[in-house]
């Protein structure tokens, strides 16, 4: 299991957009990818889990992946946070 902490960037925060460019690129992989924020864990391979946690701009979650490709899923998932989520 590896995690890093991250800062959402996006101006309007995780709203769906993002949050599906979130959920779609951790689809991509085989492990585990679950984010923590405020006190809670929540599914990043699901757009209403993401969606749930309400994630604003300058926020800082902790992503968390556990399985067999858990490094290749943290290097891209973190790099698109960092990006901007596709906007």
């Amino acid at each position: 299991m590896i995690r890093k902490k991250v800062c959402i960037k996006n101006p309007t925060g995780l709203h769906l957009r993002p949050a599906g460019f979130l959920c779609k690129e951790a689809m991509k992989y085989n492990c585990s990818v679950v984010f923590e924020f405020q006190n809670g864990t929540y599914n990043a391979k699901s757009v209403l889990g993401i969606l749930g946690a309400c994630v604003k701009c300058g926020d800082e979650i902790e992503l968390i992946c556990d399985g067999e490709d858990e490094a290749a899923a943290m290097d891209a998932l973190a790099g698109a946070v960092e990006s901007g989520l596709g906007e």
